[in-house]
């Protein structure tokens, strides 16, 4: 069985026992002759034959078929369990036909029985027969006659058996003869393992099957050598001795690769730098490696590596000096262009930067530029050739070196950077603006300027010039004074006047810039706009602060108006929204003639990377479904499920299987299973899905049998009604709702899920009656006219409300689908589960309604479980109780004829017809007759009052 199967041990002892199972003294030895009803043995015999072969062999024989009562027993040594949870017994046998035997009566048996008993050590001589545990009766598929053994025919019987044995080290067989002719040929004891194999690079070891025919056993491998572990990796034996489901796996480490099952170091000249690199690679140029598992290729001579560059870029070398550097000198302003250096290095990150000296002229003694020196666009990190430094002094000599440095010119050995350098003196220049301008001795009339030298005069200043406006002419009509000193006194200004005013210097080269504005009031302190600030007017500040108050105060009640205004808008709006809300149709993925399309449309790719695979928790139609977790970037983990598509899918299943996620993608609410996204760019294809901890409904439910109140039990059905009413608000028909459709997660909430179920009623003209439709939830327009639509989806709820309410029982019990689609087309309705409140069973017969057109809608359901949940009394009336409801004294007897009353006796239909007949109130109703119901309604009406007048008794 693909070194899947050991056996233990190679070979048996037997022996052979009377009924108490002692060790047998004397066995009378009956060799297998052509007449065989000439010896009759009183136990088993240890006898050579030959086989279809002519070979001899030594069989185990007995054929006591004339005697009654034969208890005839063979047992094997102790046989060491050797660790399995289950053990396979191979029996080859012959059998005679009884019918063969002339004179034998009806005491010839043609079976005999297989036995087994633990034990914890081979001391057990003597075992009662009552010790061993039965394990089957074996049967032959085929015996022979007396004429098949004269002609040397021998049909051999082969038959194998499983035996679970988990509570003792060891075990011993038995077979008990209870009146059969039969010889057995040889018997094989074997169990199965999953054998040792090696899984993306991970050794998991030769491990035992478990003990059930269904069970996984979870083992966790181990990184083969030189290699590191990427996901813990883990694999599960099943019980037919296969490995499933490989997670996870290993890499080879740095300086190794892959190859076959094993992790082979480097060789010479190539290298692995990181385990996640696919394999070896040669060095990258201007490197070499000298020996094997190398990780990184050594630089040649004179050629570098920086820290920053990946070990797969080849070695460079700095670049040489750039060339051609050029300077243009404007007054105190230098232009600084040059070409690129011959050589780069074999790098495309060659940067230049800018050394700045002043130096003397006798000597040469140069000191660096002053931090008041500006390089335009900068002075070191250059991508560009050119750079204007301005700010210089004038008639000053400077120094300007321009660097040319890469990636690896800082690199350990590389040496100094490469340069290129240019002298210049720059001219006589314009001075600087003036920095600060005040003003003293303010009158109604007059004021007396001053101000300092600027920064830089660049010269002997010659004279300097006073610019003045009247403010609110804005320079339409200006002034000019000029002066040899640094001061001035303007006279003819007008009072209670803001004046502004600028100031700059003259010296041989020419006029500076003009100063900023400066602004002064007559009669009034100064007040500059820029500089050093001073006291301003106190009537200047008082009338402004006023009118500051006043615009903050007219803002904010605008502002608050509007922000009113918006409010109520919103609020209208969104009024208007919920009374008009856009309605979502639902549109068939089938439709598309490209099923990828569809997802594209519908369904959000995930990076199968974020897709963390954690354990199986079952099988799907198409594969295997595990629970993992999902972190999307930006998001916190979560929980998920994975269905995944098994390998080998022909195009059919893998557009069926695209087409539920295509289905899921359309719907947002909380009582529909949630799709994630899905993974269609790799293999194997999956479909991701929020994680439901409590599975199925049904399951769920029968394991917590009883343990629920009926407005909890209320409060499930409600979920899947509101699911299903927004399904149905789309348009869609689910065609299979059923408790196992519906997933149960941590806080009780019920999701519709399962959108897979294939168009089969439409494609297959005999498919009403296959194993894939569920009858016991569909109805009978569905099944008979392939009709289905959202009045046959309320047909399934109410099996579904039947499901809940008994706790997952089988919905028909043990009825077939025939006699199931029959007692339906003939009116039989599933009764009542015991302590179901009679309204919900009414609901349940509502939604069974022959007529599709007389069924609620999942609104009018939704509205009805509404009610419910609001009054919980209603809930009380069980069809055991001898009354039909608690009715509050002075309540319903004083009410009109309300629909909640009618509903839950059954009569809301017919509220018009009772209305209409006078019966408005509880009263009038109690009175009636049958000869009144007869003329006025039909017979289900006055069944039902009668029960309504039980109430009068109590």
């Amino acid at each position: 069985m693909d070194g899947a199967v050991k056996v233990e041990p190679a070979s048996l002892v037997w022996k052979c026992a009377s009924r108490s199972l002692g060790f047998a003294t004397n066995l009378n030895h009956c060799p297998l002759s052509n007449n065989i009803n000439a010896c009759v043995c009183s136990k088993w015999e240890e006898v050579s034959i030959m086989d279809e072969k002519n070979i001899p062999i030594r069989t185990y024989q007995v054929c006591n078929v004339l005697e009654p009562n034969q208890n005839n027993w063979l047992r094997t040594d102790w046989i060491p369990r050797s660790g399995a949870q289950r053990v396979y017994v191979e029996v080859k046998f012959t059998l005679r036909d009884c019918n063969s035997l002339p004179g034998v009566t009806g005491t010839c048996k043609e079976t005999f029985n297989l036995y087994y008993h633990e034990s914890n050590e081979d001391r057990e001589s003597y075992i009662k027969e009552s010790s061993f545990i039965k394990v089957d009766t074996v049967a032959a598929d085929e015996s022979f006659t007396q004429v098949d053994v004269g002609d040397r025919i021998m049909k051999l019987n082969t038959e194998v058996r499983d035996v679970k044995v988990t509570t003792r080290k060891g075990f011993y067989l038995a077979f008990q003869d209870v009146g059969a002719c039969i010889a057995l040929v040889s018997v094989r004891v074997f169990y199965k393992t999953c054998p040792l194999t090696i899984r993306n690079l991970a050794t998991f070891p030769d491990t035992v099957t478990g003990a059930d025919t269904s069970s996984l056993v979870e083992v966790r491998g181990s990184c083969v050598n030189q290699s590191e572990e990427r996901e813990e990796p883990k694999m599960y034996c099943g019980a037919d001795g296969e490995w499933l489901v490989p997670i996870g796996g290993c890499l080879c480490s740095p300086g190794y690769e892959e190859k076959g099952s094993a992790c082979k170091s480097c060789t010479a000249g190539f290298y692995k730098a990181k385990s996640s690199d696919p394999g070896c690679s040669k060095c990258p140029p201007h490197s070499h490696s000298l020996r094997d598992a190398a990780t990184v290729c050594d630089c040649h001579s004179g050629y570098f590596r920086s820290d920053a560059d990946p070990p797969s870029m080849a070695c460079t070398q700095p670049p040489s000096a750039p060339q051609q550097l050029i300077s243009v000198v404007n007054e105190t302003s230098v232009v600084l262009e040059w070409t690129p250096p011959r050589r780069l290095g074999g790098r495309s990150d060659t940067s230049y930067s800018l050394e700045c000296l002043i130096c003397q002229t006798a000597g040469r003694l140069c000191l660096p530029c002053g931090s008041d020196v500006l390089f335009s666009p900068s002075q070191t990190g250059l991508k560009t050739t050119k750079v204007v430094v301005s700010e210089l002094r004038a008639h000053t000599h400077y120094t300007f070196i321009v660097h040319a440095r890469n990636g690896v010119s800082l690199a350990s050995g590389a040496g100094a950077t490469q340069s290129v350098s240019v002298s210049v003196t720059t001219n006589q220049a314009a001075p600087s603006p003036v920095s600060f301008v005040q003003a003293t001795d303010v009158t109604r009339h007059s004021l007396s300027l001053s101000w300092q030298q600027p920064d830089r005069p660049n010269g002997v200043i010659l004279e300097y010039e006073v610019k003045f406006y009247e403010k609110d002419q804005k320079e339409r009509s200006y002034r000019i004074m000029r002066t040899f000193s640094q001061s001035v006194d303007v006279t003819g200004l007008s009072p209670l006047t803001v004046y502004v005013f600028h100031v700059r210097a003259r010296t041989a080269a020419g006029y500076g810039e003009f100063s900023a504005p400066f602004e002064f009031s007559t009669n009034s302190d100064p007040f500059p706009l820029i500089g050093e600030g001073v006291n301003s007017a106190f009537l200047l500040l008082s009338v402004s602060g006023v009118g500051i108050l006043l615009l903050i105060s007219a803002a904010v009640f605008i502002i608050s108006r509007r922000r009113s205004k918006y409010s109520k808008t919103k609020q209208d709006s969104e009024e208007e929204k919920h009374l008009n809300p856009g309605v979502k149709i639902y549109v068939d993925p089938f439709t598309y003639e490209d099923p990828d399309q569809a997802i594209h449309d519908f369904a959000k790719e995930i990076d199968v990377s974020s897709i963390h695979i954690e354990k199986v928790i079952g099988m799907g139609e198409f594969g295997e479904v595990c629970s993992g977790r999902l972190r999307v970037q930006g998001k916190r983990e979560i929980y998920v499920a994975i269905k995944s598509l098994k390998a080998g899918y022909s195009d059919k299943q893998r557009r069926d299987f695209l087409s539920e996620a295509s289905i899921m993608g359309q719907f947002d609410h909380p009582n529909i299973i949630r799709l994630e996204g899905v993974v269609t760019r790799c293999k194997p294809l999956m479909i991701i899905t929020e994680y439901m901890e409590n599975g199925s409904l049904d399951s769920f439910l029968r394991k917590h049998d009883g343990q629920f109140t009926v407005i909890q039990l209320v409060g499930m059905l409600r979920g899947i009604a509101s699911g299903m009413k927004y399904l149905s608000d789309m348009n869609y028909v689910h065609r299979d709702l059923a408790a196992r459709n519906i997933l149960v997660n941590s806080n009780l909430v019920c999701k519709v899920s399962d959108f897979g179920l294939s168009r089969v009623l439409e494609d297959d003209p005999e498919a009403a009656y296959t194993t894939r439709i569920p009858i016991r939830w569909t109805a009978p327009e569905a099944i008979t006219y392939r009709k289905f639509t959202t009045s046959s989806d309320v047909w399934s709820y109410g099996i579904v409300m039947w499901e809940v309410v008994s706790y997952g029982e089988r919905p028909y019990w043990d009825m077939n689908n025939q006699d199931v689609m029959k007692a339906v087309e003939e009116g039989y309705r599933l009764p009542a589960p015991m302590d179901c409140p009679v309204v919900l069973h009414q609901l349940m017969l509502d939604c069974w309604e022959r007529e599709r057109a007389e069924r609620p809608t999942f609104s009018q359901i939704l509205n009805m479980l509404d009610k419910l949940i609001r009054n919980p009394g209603t809930l009380r009336r069980t069809g055991g109780d001898r009354y039909i409801m608690d009715i509050p004294t002075g309540s319903m007897l004083e009410s009109g004829l309300g629909p909640e009353w009618l509903q839950s006796i059954g009569l809301e239909r017919y509220r018009d017809t009772l209305a209409a007949a006078g019966y408005t109130s509880l009263d009038s109703l109690l009175g009636i007759t049958h000869h009144q119901t007869a003329h006025a309604f039909n017979q289900q009406i006055y069944s039902q009052l009668q029960s309504v007048n039980a109430m009068k008794c109590f």
